[in-house]
Parts: C-alpha cells; sequence; structure tokens
C-alpha cells in the first residue's frame, strides 16, 4: 500500500508497518542492518498533515508515526518519531487500527490535531490524562469510523 493511502484510510492510532522490501542484512553488517532499520519498522500513526506552502519552500502532505520512547525508570528521555511524506518510495501496511470503544487522547497542533495516547476506555483516558497534565480532548472510536474503512477492497479489521 502507498503512503497516499495511508494517509487516505488510516484513522489516527492505527499501526502502521513500512518496508522498502528488502531483506534484513546479517548482524555482522552493521551499518548496512543500522541503514535498514531506518527504512523498515513500525509505528503508531500519531499526526496528519496538509501540504503546506510558504513564501520560501512547500511541503508535501505527511504523516508521522511513533515509534517508540526511551526512558530512564519512569521518565521519558527520548521519543522516536518518523515523518513520511506522500511521495515516499517506502510500501505500508496498516497492521492494526483502533477498536470500537477505544479513547484518542488529541491535542491540538497548529491547525492539525496530534494522537498523544490510545487508551482502552474513556476511564484509562481520563487518568492518562490526570496524571500527563496535558490540555487536551477524548475522542472516543465509534463503530460508525471503524465500518466505513475500508482498505484495498475489503473491510478493515
Amino acid at each position: 500500500m502507498s503512503a497516499h493511502n495511508v494517509y487516505a484510510n488510516a484513522p489516527l492510532g492505527s499501526l502502521i508497518k513500512y518496508s522498502d522490501s528488502q531483506p534484513k542484512p546479517p548482524a555482522r553488517f552493521t551499518k548496512k542492518l543500522a541503514a535498514w532499520e531506518r527504512r523498515n519498522g513500525v509505528g503508531r500513526l500519531v499526526r496528519k498533515e496538509p501540504a503546506r506552502e510558504r513564501p520560501t519552500y512547500s511541503s508535501p502532505p505527511c504523516f508521522t508515526l511513533h515509534e517508540g520512547n526511551f526512558s530512564s525508570g519512569a521518565v521519558i528521555l527520548v521519543t522516536v518519531m518518523r515523518t513520511h511524506s506522500l511521495d515516499s518510495d517506502l510500501s505500508f501496511e496498516i497492521v492494526e487500527r483502533p477498536r470500537i470503544g477505544q479513547v484518542r487522547v488529541l491535542q491540538q497542533v497548529g491547525d492539525n490535531v496530534e494522537l498523544l495516547h490510545l487508551a482502552e476506555s474513556r476511564e484509562a483516558a481520563e487518568l492518562w490524562l490526570a496524571k500527563a497534565g496535558y490540555n487536551a480532548v477524548l475522542e472516543e472510536v465509534t463503530a460508525d469510523e471503524v465500518g466505513t474503512d475500508v482498505v484495498e477492497g475489503r473491510a478493515a479489521a
């Protein structure tokens, strides 16, 4: 699937796998392996941004995947996110969509929204929000949203 399909069809909170279709090199080739890992991975869709036109530059539509956090104890030190434009040569696959009843914690970022957390229930989302201290809104995943998602001619799981 192309980046266009992810941008158009995947709801925020979906787990997206991306790949350059190359085989994984052996571990002894550390530089090749590191390069391969930068072009192959899995992340949660946290942001979609439309094309931007500025006097000095323009950028195509893109989406951002949250790949993980590095932490020490309970403190997150580094958050790993990758942004892919719609002209990416990688292939993408929607591995998992948010389930009905899950709740997204969303924050306004400019003209767009960013997914901060995907909780199993409203109570879990409210608890996470109280601990995190963000000024955010809660949005429940509904049956209408999941039911209308169709990818590559088949209903999404």
